[in-house]
């Protein structure tokens, strides 16, 4: 399939494609320091705090970042940003401080700080993936998707980066935002083979398939995911009755929609259901 423009088809997909990207994760780099405890732990923050006092510029600056971080992974923006310029105070060149600050100025809707803490990153450590995979998720919500592409394709070509998994997924992701259908389905699938069990490539994949046209295989990738009920969402079972639509298969699409409107009743797809919106 020739590589489309931006239009009327990918604007119909950008709100799927927002929303089951939810689950692409950005990372942070944090120099060395352990990764941030879970979100839930309500004694992790303390304890960080605590380990802040009495400690050499490095090593708070350090803890400093671990702290902006589990700030940031609660929506804490405002926290987080001033945790992070702590950070920065106590050692101005920590990359992963700059990159985390981007993250959280673009959550901010301040894309010019956003893209100066970026930049400073990379200065910084020019080979930092993470921070080119994140500033490219960043310039994906902005639909600046060619400098978006640009930046996942650095982070994949760098030899120590291991997080090729999250980075073709997101970028694949983001080629779909910009309806451009037969690349998204291949980062996707390279994603797909590199961790078949992760269920939010194989949603994206799927929904990818479909705007091709190419619905058995879709069907194939959803059904991976609605076949455990803990893995299946009111978006993976609309995303299955589509398809069965598509197929003409008028018993699966009702069995699905059953599903939907039974566990997820009050959901946005039960809607779309029940008014029989299936191309919106």
């Amino acid at each position: 399939m020739n590589q489309m423009n931006t239009g009327v088809s990918a604007r119909k997909g950008w709100r799927r494609f927002a929303a089951c990207s939810l689950a692409v994760v950005l990372s942070v780099s944090l120099q060395g320091c352990a990764s941030p405890r879970a979100a839930g732990d309500a004694n992790s923050t303390r304890e960080v705090r605590a380990n802040t006092d009495n400690t050499d510029p490095e090593r708070r600056a350090v803890l400093r970042l671990e702290l902006a971080s589990l700030y940031f992974s609660r929506g804490q923006t405002t926290t987080a940003l001033d945790e992070v310029q702590q950070a920065l105070a106590a050692k101005p060149d920590l990359p992963g401080a700059h990159t985390l600050r981007g993250l959280i100025y673009a959550s901010l809707g301040d894309n010019r700080r956003s893209e100066d803490s970026f930049k400073r990153a990379l200065e910084l450590n020019p080979r930092d993936g993470d921070a080119m995979h994140n500033f490219g998720w960043v310039l994906c919500q902005q639909q600046r998707f060619t400098e978006a592409d640009a930046f996942f394709e650095r982070a994949l070509a760098q030899p120590q980066y291991r997080d090729l998994v999250k980075t073709h997924m997101a970028q694949g992701v983001c080629l779909a935002r910009n309806g451009r259908w037969a690349e998204a389905e291949r980062s996707l699938a390279r994603s797909y083979e590199l961790d078949p069990a992760n269920p939010t490539t194989a949603f994206n994949l799927s929904e990818v398939l479909l705007r091709r046209g190419e619905l058995e295989r879709a069907r194939f990738y959803v059904a991976r995911i609605n076949a455990l009920q803990e893995l299946s969402s009111a978006q993976s079972l609309w995303l299955a009755a589509r398809i069965e639509r598509r197929l003409g298969n008028v018993p699966a699409l009702q069995g699905f929609g059953r599903q939907l409107m039974d566990r997820f009743p009050q959901s946005p797809e039960a809607l779309q259901f029940e008014r029989g919106r299936f191309d919106d």
